[in-house]
């Protein structure tokens, strides 16, 4: 099932699922001061709802839906975007962590992109 830029649908669907699980890896290393539990519980939550948002927008009853659902996703990301930007600000999460993490979203994103055939 291709999407209309070639890629797999399935693609993006398990790297936004790759990309919750390593948010929710990123928020059990968080340090349990209540400042940096606050915003790792918004980060969790705006960063683990991408991949729900994505796959709301599967299920698309029209165009306008999926295109709603679609930005709903875009929306969720930005916001974490601002989160991790306040907590690697606030010092709870340095630069090299979070690039740690995506780096390893992209290595296994490469190599579950080399198994497959298309």
């Amino acid at each position: 099932m291709k999407s209309d830029n070639g890629r797999m649908k399935g693609d993006l669907k398990e790297r936004t699922k790759e990309f919750a699980l390593n948010i929710i890896g990123l928020y059990s290393q968080l340090p349990k001061r209540r400042e940096a539990q606050v915003l790792g519980d918004q980060l969790l939550r705006s960063g683990t709802s991408v991949g729900a948002h994505f796959r709301e927008a599967q299920r698309a009853k029209s165009n306008p839906d999926f295109i709603s659902k679609i930005e709903g996703g875009m929306q969720e990301l930005e916001e974490t975007a601002y989160w991790l930007e306040l907590l690697e600000g606030a010092g709870f999460c340095g630069r090299d962590q979070l690039m740690a993490i995506f780096v390893t979203i992209v290595r296994k994103t490469k190599a579950g992109m080399a198994k497959r055939k298309f």
